[in-house]
């Protein structure tokens, strides 16, 4: 067995296997929170259905990416591809929606009550079940053209209009399609990158004018700390600068492989940076919002520690 190809498998298998747990981490803290019936934050509820959706991700992309790197690529047939790779589209477009209407929630949250955002943000909790379920049903039905589109490996042997991409094969039927529907796509993705970077600049702003506001308190004070909706603020902030960054990165290496036919280690390097998010966003979270620490001492009764 050829040992570059070990070597990539542990180091998917193992950076999967780290983002699953913690994902599983968050997903079973919310559950038992609200299965005990703990208040919760509004932006809890986003941030459970963001690591239920980055464990998908991690599930349908990084284990069957470790199982290609082991040169296993003919594991799965027509339907178990189809079905790992729609997931694995979908997963992702939801992941993205969600952080975008993680961020433009937060920045509604923080606004000024006396400013022309006062009734949307009394309202914008009743609002976040309805559009992450809309955005649900959206991505399910935007990417239905995977089942037209791949295709298992095998039949990459007997066909010179599929490119192989690890453990499937994506078929070039109409060119004219395919393109018209990588157009829609990367529009999508645009708005909801560049939603993202508006709100947390806008959370910026507000961050920056509160500082500057209190900053004869925190002067005046023995322990200055910041407010508990400032140290969320925050939190959310690295959390969206961690997906913009890897994003960005990622999107860059597939427009240069679109132009080009995609070399073996292009299509690894791709893969596994659209896994780092997944993977580090519940340890992002866990380490810069102390509230999920509160809640993991409340729910096995320990005493909470100084955050």
């Amino acid at each position: 067995m050829n040992p570059n190809g070990i070597i990539l498998s542990i180091v998917f298998f193992s950076h999967t296997a780290v983002g699953v747990l913690g994902n599983a981490f968050l997903v079973c803290l919310f559950f038992c929170m609200f299965f005990i019936g703990h208040r919760l934050r509004p932006t809890d509820t986003i941030l459970a259905q963001l690591a239920c959706f980055n464990f998908l991700f991690l599930l349908s992309k990084g284990i069957p990416q470790t199982m290609a790197a082991l040169g296993l690529k003919n594991f799965l047939d027509d339907n178990g591809c189809i079905t790992v790779f729609y997931l694995h589209k979908v997963s992702r477009g939801l992941s993205l929606s969600i952080t975008c209407l993680l961020s433009g929630f937060q920045a509604i949250t923080i606004s000024p009550s006396s400013s022309k955002w006062a009734e949307v943000k009394a309202r914008a909790p009743k609002y976040i079940v309805p559009t992450s379920s809309l955005c649900c049903v959206t991505h399910l039905l935007l990417n239905i053209i995977v089942f037209v589109k791949v295709k298992d490996p095998q039949s990459s042997r007997n066909s010179s209009e599929l490119h192989d991409y690890g453990f499937c094969s994506g078929l070039e039927s109409n060119k004219v399609r395919d393109a018209l529907f990588g157009v829609v796509v990367s529009l999508r993705d645009a708005v909801f990158v560049g939603l993202m970077v508006f709100a947390s600049g806008y959370m910026i702003l507000l961050l920056h004018r509160h500082h500057k506001r209190n900053q004869h308190l925190y002067m005046t004070s023995l322990s200055p700390t910041a407010s508990p909706r400032a140290r969320a603020t925050q939190s959310i902030l690295l959390l969206v600068s961690t997906f913009v960054c890897f994003y960005s990165l990622n999107s860059i290496l597939i427009s240069y492989m679109y132009f080009r036919e995609p070399r073996l280690w292009l299509i690894q390097c791709s893969a596994f940076l659209s896994i780092c998010f997944p993977t580090f966003s519940p340890f992002v979270l866990i380490s810069s919002d102390s509230q999920l620490l509160k809640y993991y001492y409340d729910l096995w009764g320990k005493k909470v520690p100084h955050l």
